[in-house]
Order: C-alpha cells, then structure tokens, then sequence
C-alpha cells in the first residue's frame, strides 16, 4: 500500500509547475479537483484524508465521485470532465514513479470523458459592448481603471487569467502600441492595441499607485487585480450599462464573453478564420470553428451563392366539407 499525500504533494507543487510549465491558475484548478476527491473519498472510507493510500482511488471510487460532483454539486459535465482530466494527469504521473500503480493508473485512464452539447458561444453587440466602456466613472481612480480594464478585453480578446497577470514589461506605448502576451500553453503572442484602448490605457497609467511587483492592473488595496476582482468589476458595470441599454440584462455577461466578443467582431470584419485564431492564441483552428457556427453572414453568403430550388406553382385547396363529413362518418362505423 502506497500513502497518497507524498506523491500527489509532488505533483501539485514540482511536476506542474516546474516540468509541465503550468500556470498558477491551471495548477489551482488541479490542487482543488484534488481538494474534492480526497474530502470526498475520505468521507466515504471513514479516514482522515492524510491517511489515505493510492490504492483507495481506485476507479469505482472516482466514478461515484464523478456522479457526485454531477449530482449532488451541480456541476456541468464539462466541469465533471475537467476534474476527471486533473485525475488522469495525475495517474499519468504515478506510472513511471510507482510502478506498483501501473495497473491502477491505466484503468483510471481508461475512465471516458462524458459527452458534452456544444452550445453557440454568447457574444454582445456592438452597441452593447459601447454601453458597458462607457459605464465606468472615468473621473475617478477606479473608473480610469474598469475602463482601460474593458476596452482591453474586448479589443484584445485576453483570457481573464492573461488580463489581470498582465505586466508594466509587457506594455509597450511607443511607436506602434503592443501587448506581449503569454497565453495558455505558454504561447506568447504581440497584438496591437486600438488607438481608444491606449488612450485608457494612459488615463489609468497617469493615476496608478507605483507599485514594485509591476502588475498593470490593481485594486483598491494597491494589490494585484485577481479573477474574481475583475467578474466582480464587470457585474457590476453590466448593470449600469443595462440602465441604459436593456438588453444587455437579458444576457449573462462574463470575462469569457467579453473575448468571444471579440472575436464575433473580428470574424465578421476579416472573414478570415485563421487571423481570428492567431489574435485569440488558439493552437488550432479547431478551436476558433466555434465562432463560425455562431456567425450567421457565413450561412447568408452561401445562400446567396448557391441557387435555390423550384417550387411548382399551386394553391391550397381545402377539402370539400361534405366529402370530409362523409370520411369521419364512415371511420366512425368502421369503430363500431
């Protein structure tokens, strides 16, 4: 029997971050999927979770945990399936460390992935998105902040996790104005800021505490903006802007929203799918094809292209009301 805490301690804190290159929020997610199972499984077996071995997390325990979470949590499948990928990273990791687990280890990862709808993705309009930029106070310290913070995420399309890591070193305003991104997978990319975006940009510059860390982005305590700071920021600027313009109510706005907002935009200007991937940091464009269901100019220009079938002229005709009458009267004999 292995103990579990030495080699999952090795992993959360070594192999992620060290050998994988994992960012400190992929590594989060992992330590919490982890936070779960154990609390979980500890609950069940009646141990302390540091007593636990790895032979406890075997495949009949991480399904019931996996309908657990489903169930009794209210997760979505899709967040059923990213705890299920932390657990099979893991395994993946003990082959080659504890060989006594290799059997353990393959079956676990044999564990299939649950299928998942693929929705449209949300996106705001044009007049919507306006709305929102134009919420915040620019007259004030946090709204010179909120604003530069929204005319970045709509223009350039950054994940919430690049926004708020973004550094004073990765901000470049002379000449052609950039951002150096370091995005998901560790790809980096440089794209061009608007003229609007920079001008922000600048606003916020001139008011912002000197910090040593370098953050761009901070909060009231002169600290490091954090995800759930900026869906915090956000709501709240979703509900001014829906005073103004009611629709945007009517939508659940999110960081995320706000990139796939961009890239609705994006598409629709440059009809070109790859630009879309290459400004968004997408490894593939597999990944960028979502937007193009949601884009309904595509579906309008092959309609235009392509001829549309004949109809052979006619009219309706209702059925004679003596002959109908007729019908039903002899269906009723026929009951009888």
């Amino acid at each position: 029997m292995t103990a579990l805490a030495p080699p999952l301690s090795r992993f959360l804190s070594e192999h992620l971050p060290r050998d994988q290159r994992a960012s400190p929020h992929t590594c989060d997610a992992y330590a919490y999927s982890f936070q779960l199972l154990v609390t979980f499984a500890a609950q069940r077996l009646h141990k302390t979770p540091s007593r636990l071995e790895i032979e406890d997390i075997g495949v009949p325990m991480i399904l019931a945990f996996l309908e657990h979470i489903e169930q009794d949590r209210g997760n979505t499948p899709r967040s059923r399936n990213a705890r299920l990928a932390a657990i099979k990273s893991f395994f993946r990791f003990l082959e080659y460390r504890v060989p006594a687990c290799l059997d353990q280890s393959l079956r676990v990862r044999a564990i299939p992935m649950k299928k998942t709808d693929e929705a449209l993705v949300a996106s705001l309009t044009r007049a919507e998105i306006q709305a929102l930029i134009d919420a915040p106070d620019p007259r004030t310290i946090s709204g010179a902040r909120d604003r530069a913070m929204l005319h970045l995420a709509f223009s350039t399309g950054l994940r919430v996790s690049e926004l708020v890591g973004l550094r004073l070193d990765q901000l470049d305003l002379q000449g052609p104005c950039t951002i150096h991104v370091i995005g998901k997978g560790r790809r980096e990319r440089v794209l061009p800021l608007w003229k609007e975006g920079v001008v922000a940009l600048r606003a916020w510059l001139a008011v912002r505490q000197q910090r040593q860390d370098g953050a761009l982005f901070l909060n009231a305590a002169g600290l490091t903006m954090t995800r759930s700071g900026f869906e915090y920021i956000l709501g709240k600027h979703v509900a001014t802007a829906a005073r103004s313009l009611p629709s945007i109510a009517t939508k659940r706005v999110t960081p995320h929203v706000l990139r796939h907002s961009c890239a609705q935009h994006m598409l629709q200007a440059t009809r070109d799918l790859r630009k879309v991937a290459l400004w968004l940091g997408h490894a593939s464009l597999q990944s960028t094809e979502v937007y193009l269901r949601a884009d309904p100019t595509e579906k309008l220009e092959a309609l235009a292209a392509a001829a549309a079938p004949t109809l052979q002229p006619g009219k309706f005709r209702p059925p004679d009301k003596l002959i109908a009458m007729l019908k039903v009267h002899r269906r009723q004999n026929y009951a009888e």
